[in-house]
């Protein structure tokens, strides 16, 4: 490795909230000798959308404030001090590189619309900075899939057996060495919920998710449901459970803001594997990694698409915006219990389990046939772990504009039956109020 740089670089966190893992980050530590780190609270982040919904609500909010809470105890510890802002960042980073003499910027790369218009606002501000973007929320990555973009199969099982078959997944990385200490003034502090407008609230007792945001979290549930309680040995079975914190493994919460790494899940199932067992259910740990994957290439491929109401399959429905219909979906006032259980646990907790969102998905879509961005604004709004490729790549699916080349309808009554065959699951939420 050629000698660290001298001038202080900076640390432009996002979407990927940890030290474990994190290929930005160490890629900073081995290139300088001092770092410092930033967050944004990007005030945009929590207005109100076209579509009447705060874009980022009191779950997940307190989700990321917890997350943020433990990365800066974490980077304490390599000597790297986290500011935090609640103002735009090409407002403040600007502000960061004068005052810091700063020259390069590390961040993880994005690509959807409302990140890269931050970033080329701040390239045009900052015209002589060093940009150092990194591809990190991959299982496969980008350069070691060896398919263009434009190419990626429109149907997931031809991506799968593709990466399975040609793929590697990278090894975890480590940061070996601390930088060296700055002696900084950090007047910044991390916010609370009440400063971001939302109201404050305690966790629900019957939410499937009692668990706190961060790193450390992470880990703690990491080995707890594949090494201690071995629940990952009857995944398959249970994954399309509904209630309680066990069905499945709930790692999506970490994952969405990058507490956690594909990576890392991946090679603690490996390790299962060869201590203990493999079985399908190990198999379909990673086989859900996978379709995480896949919504984010097929989000590099189709771009703004993936927002757009005829979708990637460019399809012309005659979508409804009936307000009534809407407003009796999202109180679970619907003519199915099954879907209005679902959307009173989601309106409580922040979360829905991925049979629920399924169905009250292709419910709103194809039963109602409302424009099926209004539900996934919803879900954005609401989802302790909304990823925005996931969350707009199911959307698209369950409203038949997608990756669902059978374009199927669920039977929302026939589904109950079969997944919430005594009732257990809508009596817990339907016996709920919602104001």
């Amino acid at each position: 490795m050629s000698k660290k740089q001298e001038n202080i670089a900076l640390v432009w966190f996002r979407n990927d909230l940890r030290v474990e893992d994190n290929n930005v980050l160490k890629c900073a530590v081995d290139h300088h000798q001092s770092l410092i780190a930033v967050y944004c609270f990007d005030p945009r982040h929590f207005e109100v959308d076209h579509f009447g919904f705060k874009k980022t609500e009191k779950y997940r909010a307190k989700f990321l404030i917890e997350s943020l809470f433990d990365l800066k105890e974490n980077l304490k510890k390599y000597n790297i001090e986290l500011l935090v802002y609640h103002r735009h960042p090409e407002d403040v980073v600007p502000e960061l590189v004068e005052t810091h003499s700063i020259k390069n910027i590390y961040y993880q790369k994005e690509w959807t619309r409302e990140e890269t218009n931050v970033e080329e606002n701040l390239k045009d501000k900052l015209p002589k900075l060093n940009f150092h973007a990194f591809y990190d929320q991959f299982l496969f990555h980008p350069d070691d899939v060896d398919i263009e973009f434009e190419n990626i199969p429109q149907v997931f099982t031809q991506f799968r057996k593709k990466v399975e078959k040609y793929s590697k997944v990278r090894t975890a990385v480590k940061i070996e060495t601390a930088p060296k200490q700055l002696n900084i003034d950090n007047e910044t502090s991390i916010l609370e919920l009440s400063n971001l407008g939302l109201d404050n609230f305690d966790l629900h007792p019957n939410t499937a998710i009692p668990f706190s945001g961060g790193e450390t979290s992470a880990k703690k549930r990491l080995d707890e449901y594949i090494f201690n309680t071995k629940k990952l040995g009857v995944y398959k079975k249970t994954r399309n459970g509904l209630v309680g914190k066990n069905y499945s493994s709930k790692f999506s919460i970490w994952l969405a803001n990058g507490s956690l790494s594909p990576r890392t899940v991946y090679w603690a199932v490996k390790q299962f594997e060869e201590n203990e067992f493999s079985n399908q259910s190990t198999y379909w740990m990673i086989f859900e990694l996978i379709w995480r994957d896949y919504f984010k290439y097929i989000s590099l491929k189709h771009g703004d698409k993936m927002f757009q109401i005829g979708g990637i399959l460019e399809k012309d429905y005659d979508w409804k915006t009936n307000k009534n219909n809407i407003q009796n979906w999202i109180n679970g006032e619907t003519k199915s219990d099954f879907v209005n259980a679902n959307m009173i646990e989601i309106k409580k907790t922040g979360f829905m389990s991925n049979r629920g969102r399924q169905n009250v998905a292709s419910f709103f879509a194809k039963e109602l046939m409302l424009d099926w961005r209004i539900g996934a604004a919803y879900f954005e709004s609401l989802l302790v772990d909304y990823d925005v490729h996931s969350n707009y790549g199911n959307w698209m699916y369950n409203a038949g504009v997608g990756n669902d080349p059978r374009d199927r309808k669920f039977n929302v009554e026939s589904q109950a039956d079969r997944y919430d065959s005594n009732g257990e699951y809508r009596r817990l939420w339907l016996q709920e109020t919602l104001f």
